[in-house]
């Protein structure tokens, strides 16, 4: 359902020029949830605004259903590391969730009803008439969730969305998102910082490398179902698989006689 071939990208001109992405080739299928890890700074966040028509890239392109994106696509949603800044703190939670709806031409009713309804799922169907700054920021991210899942994108894009919360509530994100998707069958690619992370909720793991971004690894996660915070990171193959994408995070080569 995403095509995307020989993506580039360019911050600046001249001497100040910094390139940011140095000709990304991805494929992610429908269903598929993908987590995209790398070094600090390599351009993962500059690929996702691309992918959601945010940024116009200096090269290549992105294919959405078979559309190419050059502005943020109706079937998509987005949600963000920074939930303070993403919610209205006028707004109660349930008109929060239920804003991007407008824009579907869909009434109230049916608004408030796709809200409550994505609320629930979350975790949340008590909070629906709080505003944002009375919940905690773990809520607030499971608000932000929320929107996405009322919107019913066919993409859900996550940029970093648990970076801002404190571990356990990253832990009880990361499942919920493992739920969700389960749920809805959605395609989710998921930028995070975090090894443990993208071992544990994807099912592809895409390593890029320093800037000039460029893949250096695509690894398919095979881990035994339900997934669960305890057992499945004492699994041996988590254990490898964590260790390998270290490696090509940090620029070290595999060792001889592991897969690739």
């Amino acid at each position: 359902m995403l095509e995307i071939s020989n993506l580039t990208h360019t911050y600046g001109r001249g001497a100040s020029a910094h390139n940011a992405l140095g000709g990304i080739d991805l494929s992610v299928a429908e269903g598929e949830l993908v987590c995209i890890v790398g070094p600090s700074g390599c351009g993962k966040s500059t690929l996702l605004r691309s992918i959601a028509g945010l940024l116009r890239p200096s090269g290549g392109r992105v294919v959405l259903n078979g559309t190419p994106v050059s502005r943020t696509p109706d079937d998509l949603a987005v949600v963000f590391q920074d939930y303070s800044r993403s919610l209205f703190p006028w707004m109660s939670v349930a008109d929060n969730v239920s804003l991007p709806l407008r824009r579907k031409g869909q009434g109230k009713r049916q608004r408030t009803h796709a809200a409550l309804e994505a609320l629930e799922l979350v975790g949340l169907a008590g909070a629906a008439g709080k505003y944002p700054w009375e919940l905690s920021g773990g809520m607030q991210q499971r608000v932000s969730i929320a929107r996405a899942l009322a919107y019913r994108p066919s993409l859900l894009l996550m940029d970093e969305p648990f970076g801002s919360v404190d571990a356990q509530t990253r832990e009880d994100l990361e499942d919920l998102t493992l739920r969700v998707r389960s749920l809805h069958t959605m395609t989710i690619l998921l930028i995070t910082h975090d090894i443990d992370e993208s071992v544990y909720v994807g099912d592809r793991v895409v390593v890029l490398s320093k800037a000039p971004a460029g893949i250096v690894g695509d690894l398919r996660v095979d881990l035994p179902g339900p997934r669960d915070q305890i057992s499945t990171r004492e699994h041996p193959e988590f254990v490898r698989m964590r260790a390998e994408v270290g490696r090509l995070v940090r620029g070290m080569r595999t060792p001889q006689g592991s897969p690739s």
